[in-house]
């Protein structure tokens, strides 16, 4: 390779980051000094930033960074820095368990969420459809979310239930799975993609939940086409920096809703002539997503005022 190259990161360890060339060449590359002090929200170059490579012979640096289209960020440990899983991305697919562990309206509210306050709409999956019970589980999710606008995809591993709609989404573009841990992210990938050969865990026993088989975001390359971000999984679903004002525009619904409300700047929690408020007691707003909102809404709050 020869002057300077554009290209995708893939992966990155250590202050070392792998890169797809326009090309298709891979190489290794670390990020040029100047770089390192510019202010840009979590990591300086994460998955999915569209770079700049120049090659001396004898080694490849990182010149420049491109503005991000998109950030998938949340709350990091310890609430106080952000954690972005992947840039840049076409699509996300925003992964629950119907059973085992069992997903509750809660939890995908604030993974919803999450994907919203990042300027992307999530299709929702639904594994784990073969286990006892689980049918009715995404009969009575489906019909809360589909109501809402969204795409809910209900799948299984074991008898390859929804595998050919996900197929035909990662198979273009850049995708990302993202969700808590053991409910079948990497299992997923491999029935959509084997060559992928990704690492799956069990439950653990003493807990109910996942153990972690991801250690890092990566994205990775198919042979149908499009990549994909194996993330992590996780547990706690934290926000970064969403203002409390913008947490209404997260929930499609209520943006609906709000142009009727009386005053432009309702947070529908208590103002008079609120429009959510009417729909939620004429049954037209799930009481989950309006507890969920109310939950997220005092958190975004707490969080501005410290």
């Amino acid at each position: 390779m020869d002057g300077v190259q554009s290209g995708i990161v893939h992966e990155g360890t250590g202050g070392v980051y792998s890169v797809v060339l326009e090309d298709g060449f891979r190489v290794e590359a670390t990020l040029r000094g100047r770089l390192k002090q510019e202010q840009r929200t979590g990591n300086r170059v994460v998955i999915g930033d569209r770079v700049t490579v120049s090659d001396s012979g004898e080694s490849r640096t990182i010149e420049s960074v491109e503005a991000r289209a998109t950030e998938l960020v949340r709350r990091g440990r310890g609430r106080r820095d952000a954690k972005i899983l992947a840039a840049n991305l076409d699509r996300v697919f925003a992964v629950v368990a119907l059973r085992a562990p069992d997903a509750t309206t809660q939890l995908i509210d604030r993974i919803l969420v999450l994907v919203e306050s990042s300027g992307m709409h999530p299709i929702l999956v639904l594994n784990k459809a073969d286990l006892e019970g689980a049918v009715e589980a995404a009969g009575r999710l489906a019909a809360i979310y589909e109501g809402i606008g969204y795409r809910v995809v209900t799948t299984s591993t074991k008898d390859s239930t929804g595998l050919a709609a996900l197929r035909q989404e990662i198979c273009s573009g850049s995708s990302a799975f993202i969700g808590p841990s053991g409910v079948g992210k990497s299992s997923l990938l491999n029935a959509i993609a084997p060559e992928l050969a990704l690492k799956t865990g069990e439950l653990s026993k003493k807990t109910g939940t996942g153990r972690h088989t991801t250690v890092g975001s990566r994205l990775l390359s198919l042979e149908c086409g499009g990549v994909v971000a194996d993330t992590p999984g996780f547990g706690d679903v934290g926000l970064w920096d969403v203002p409390p004002d913008m947490i209404a525009g997260c929930f499609p619904e209520f943006a609906e809703l709000a142009v009727d409300c009386r005053f432009r700047a309702c947070s529908h929690l208590h103002e008079p002539d609120c429009s959510v408020q009417t729909a939620l007691e004429a049954g037209r707003v799930h009481q989950t997503r309006y507890a969920s909102y109310e939950s997220l809404h005092a958190e975004a709050k707490e969080a501005a005022q410290r």
